[in-house]
């Protein structure tokens, strides 16, 4: 008796990252023959400085890549918000690399996100993050280049990601709050080592507006590129019946 594939999902994840990882997988929990699988490269700052920005060269990316095409994953996506400072583009060549490489589909965080924000037709971002001052201008700078608003904003000037991961509902609650009450279209928790997936159903009903998490957009996209229906996917906001297929 033959049986049937499992659809696999490949992530790339920073190596100061302990957030995605688990988030990712609850994600996919109740996906009937889906599973998720991870390679990791080195990332411990965000910051503008050369050395923090040569973490995303691609040459390390690609290494992490073809771990994941061993084994034998059905696409590959980028769970990090890089190109939200160096420029979209940066992440559309990642992809062309990372395909031409393994001969895999590729996608990431960023690209998922600003689909999501086209179909929703989101011209004004409420955009909440840790970062600080230098590499949150440079993403509000980035999504005016693509005619959407992202100066409504709160974040939290720090540079050390591994850190991230144990801020909580405490502090978010209160930045997503500050974003929505100036009039937004939707808000986005703008970083992959935040664990804030889980509070994003609660905030899309407390605010009534779309609420789009970083961890959670290329596990949509990636699902959709492999033909799967993510509305069946319950508890993790209202982008899992978003199609943009």
């Amino acid at each position: 008796m033959s049986s049937r594939r499992r659809t696999r999902i490949g992530i790339l994840v920073p190596s100061s990252n302990t957030a995605l990882e688990p988030l990712t997988t609850s994600i996919i929990s109740t996906m009937p023959n889906t599973t998720v699988h991870f390679s990791r490269f080195s990332v411990t700052t965000i910051q503008l400085t050369p050395s923090a920005l040569a973490q995303f060269e691609p040459h390390g990316i690609i290494a992490a890549a073809q771990l994941l095409a061993d084994a034998d994953v059905d696409v590959i996506g980028w769970s990090g918000t890089s190109s939200g400072w160096l420029g979209f583009a940066a992440d559309e060549e990642l992809c062309r690399l990372i395909t031409e490489a393994t001969g895999i589909r590729a996608t990431t965080s960023v690209l998922a996100l600003n689909k999501a924000l086209r179909k929703l037709g989101v011209k004004n971002l409420g955009l909440v993050t840790p970062y600080v001052d230098a590499v949150q201008d440079a993403i509000v700078r980035n999504y005016a280049g693509i005619g959407i608003d992202a100066r409504t904003e709160q974040h939290l000037s720090r540079t050390d990601n591994v850190k991230f991961a144990d801020l909580d509902a405490e502090t978010f609650d209160p930045m997503v709050k500050a974003v929505v009450r100036e009039g937004v279209q939707a808000v986005t928790t703008f970083c992959t080592n935040l664990s804030v997936a889980q509070y994003v159903e609660r905030w899309e009903g407390e605010h009534a507006i779309p609420v789009l998490d970083t961890v959670t957009t290329v596990v949509w996209d990636a699902l959709r590129m492999c033909g799967i229906d993510t509305s069946r996917i319950q508890g993790w906001g209202g982008i899992m019946a978003l199609n943009c297929s």
